[in-house]
This record gives C-alpha cells, structure tokens and sequence, in this order.
C-alpha cells in the first residue's frame, strides 16, 4: 500500500462524514417552515429526529456485524448510498408520515458506515496518531453541521425548505462510489503485533459480553450517552432556539448557528485530538478520557452563561466558547475505543456503542426537549433545566474508566499478539 494512502483514505472518510452531517442536519434548520407546512408541534418535529436515532441505533447491530465479518470498504459503501437516497426521499415527501419514513430510512443508511468506518481507519493509523486521525473524522461532522444549517436555512429562505435536501443527494452517491474503491487494510496492521490476513471471523454474542466487561469501553460509553443527549438535543433545537429569543429569520437563524458550530468544532476537535496525543505520552491511555472530562465541565459552565445572556452578542461567543470545549471528546473518546478493542471486534465495539448511546441517549432528547418546551412555553427554559447537569454527569461517568484504561489497553495488546501466534502456528 501507497505511504500516502491512508491519508487518502482518511480524505474520503472525511468527505462522507461530512455530507452524512449535513444531511443530518439540514432538518432542524427548516424546522420552522416544516411545523407550519405540517401543522406540527415543538414535539411533533422533535418525533423526526427520534425517529432517525432509533432506527440509526437498530440498525448499526447489523452493519457493525458485518463490518467485522465482511468486507468494510463495502459496507460504507452501501450505507453512503442508503442515506443519500433517503435524503431525497425527504425532500419528495408529502405527508407527516412520509417524512417521518425518509427520516427513519435516513437512520438505516447512515448506521451502515460509521462502525465500518471506524474500524477502518483504526487499521490506517497506528495508537500513537489515531487521536488525531480520529479528530480529523471527526472535524468533517462539524463542517457538515455548519453546513446543513447554515446552506439549508439559505436554500429555504429563497427556494423552500425541500431543494434543500435535493441538493445533497447526487454528492452522497458519488463518495459512495468511492467508498466502494477504497483498499482494505490488513486487519490490525496499524498494531505493534502486526496484522492478520485470516482474522475474519463469526461474531457471537460472547463477543459482544465481552466487549461490556471491557471497564473502559463501558466508561466512554456512560459518558458519551449522556453527552449525546445534550448534543442532539442543543443541535436538533438551536436554529429555533435563536429564532424565537432573537427574533431572526430561519436563513440568519442558520447561518449563525452554522458558523458557530463550525469553528467552535473545528478548533475543539482538531484541538481535542492534539491535546490527547501530548497527554498519553506521559499518562498513558487515560489522557484520553481527561481530556473529554475537562471539556464536559468547561461545556456546562459555558452553556448556563450562554443561555442566561438576553444579547446575541453575548451569546455567540459563550455558545462558541461552549462547543470548542464540548467537541474535545471526540477524536481522544473514538481513539481509545480503537485503543482497547482487538482489531477483530472494532466494528462490533463501535455497534455495542452506538446501540446504547442512541437509544438512550440522543434518540428521545429533540422529543423529550420539544416536550418540556411545550409544557413551560420556553425552549430556553427547556435546555437550562436538562443540559447543563447532564454535561456534568457524563464527565462523572468518563471518571469511571481512568484507573482501567492503561490495563485495558495493555490487555487488547496482548490478546491480539497471542491471537497473531496462535494463527501463526495453525497455518504451519
């Protein structure tokens, strides 16, 4: 394989995780002309986005079952052109209940990459810049972000809110069809041990218990589903959020809740990924989850100032502030999930994490949000009272995994080492 390939690689993934977001996120950017058009309300819109997470948290049993047993190139592909397709569906609906199926339909597709995906590129790069490789991922979600809001409040400001979804369907097709030509690495290539060409194999429910008894896994877990419920929740109702305190309209809504996601994510998760590569090397693995704590508490003190402030330039710069410290997690969270999985089960770990962080975590918080915002007539109110404690519990629950996370990782290394000799041995 080419030196420069896995950059390459990683190119790719960026461009699909990017259009995945802004495909994502185009509908809370026209949620107040899809309430209108609908007759819905704060929580019959939020219903669309649960429908989504549910059906994307189902959904990833499957895939990451098959991208541990099949070809991962093929399953990204697949997956790319399930949502793309979707997406359309989205902007053709005419009828409550068939948006409600593009959407749910949108969740399948986009289940089927991210586990596939992960597994990847863990097998591009090796522990030692895997933080930074994961940050890079995940840097494209938030240009996506910033682009589904701020391009979809745009496009629906002068064309209406359905070219909005129109126009992101072609490009999806096309990263799919480069998803589908993307080489497969060697499974655990980018380990000390070495990759193993005969490593796929059956995966079982023993597989997946024993990714639960993994102490670290299940810490980034805890953490990241309470996390996702602040994220989907603040993401899903932010658009409308600035609408109604600041009295814009939906294109400016989303062009600034766009450009604030981008930057602040940008520079947290470039930062986020730079920051936990320094830190492992004198801490060891739990530099990792340190970082992402630091930024849970940062976040919850940032997010009370920002939705306490009656200005939108006060608020800006608070809520930047906030998602710059909230968007540290996610390269050094996705890097040490890599970290203490074998290289045979990264998909399905990725599946394990997905299954339980959407499902109780994000998949009912637009609804849920929606709900309270319904009964106290106020979205800020709403948000004040669930997200802020919520931030400080999920940094309370990444504490749970920093005394194991060495072991952990020293263990996965070792079992992959014994598994290479064990198969070194059978084949002579």
């Amino acid at each position: 394989m080419p030196k420069g390939y896995p950059r390459y690689a990683l190119a790719v993934m960026v461009g699909i995780v990017f259009l995945n977001y802004v495909d994502r996120y185009v509908l809370p950017s026209v949620a107040i002309p899809i309430e209108h058009e609908f007759h819905l309300s704060d929580a019959g819109f939020g219903a669309l986005t649960t429908a989504f997470l549910l059906v994307y948290a189902i959904a990833a049993l499957p895939f990451g079952i098959w991208g541990d047993r099949g070809i991962r190139r093929n399953v990204i592909g697949v997956g790319v052109c399930i949502w793309s397709v979707a997406t359309l569906f989205t902007g053709l609906a005419r009828s409550f209940t068939q948006l409600f199926a593009a959407r749910a339909l949108l969740g399948v597709g986009e289940a089927g990459y991210f586990p596939a995906g992960t597994s990847l590129l863990g097998d591009y790069f090796p522990q030692q810049t895997r933080g930074r490789a994961m940050s890079i991922w995940s840097a494209g979600s938030y240009l996506g972000i910033a682009v589904g809001f701020s391009g979809g409040g745009l496009i629906a400001s002068r064309l209406g809110w359905r070219p909005a979804f129109y126009l992101t369907a072609v490009p999806g097709l096309i990263l799919g069809l480069l998803a589908f030509r993307l080489r497969e690495p060697v499974r655990g290539a980018a380990e000390a041990g070495g990759g193993k060409a005969g490593a796929i194999r059956r995966v079982t429910v023993a597989d997946f218990r024993s990714l639960a008894r993994i102490r670290t896994l299940r810490a980034t877990i805890a953490s990241e589903t309470i996390l996702f419920f602040v994220l989907a929740g603040s993401a899903a109702w932010l658009p409308t959020y600035l609408s109604r305190s600041f009295e814009i309209g939906t294109g400016a809504a989303g062009t600034i809740a766009g450009g604030i996601l981008v930057v602040g994510g940008l520079i947290g998760c470039l930062a986020g990924g730079w920051l936990a590569d320094r830190r492992i090397r004198s801490a060891g693995p739990r530099g990792n989850l340190e970082i992402g704590m630091i930024g849970f508490g940062a976040g919850a003190v940032l997010v009370v100032v920002a939705l306490s402030v009656s200005s939108l330039a006060l608020f800006a710069p608070a809520l930047l502030l906030g998602v710059i410290a909230l968007s540290l997690y996610s390269g050094p969270f996705t890097a040490i999930k890599q970290d203490v999985v074998v290289p045979t089960l990264r998909a399905s770990g990725v599946t394990l994490a997905l299954l339980v962080e959407h499902l109780f975590g994000d998949s009912y918080s637009p609804f849920l949000i929606g709900a309270v915002s319904d009964g106290l007539h106020s979205i800020r109110l709403a948000l004040l009272i669930l997200l802020p404690p919520a931030l400080l519990l999920a940094a309370l629950a990444a504490a749970t995994g920093l005394g194991a996370a060495r072991g952990d990782a020293e263990g996965m290394q070792a079992r992959w080492a014994a598994t290479a000799v064990g198969a070194l041995e059978v084949s002579r």
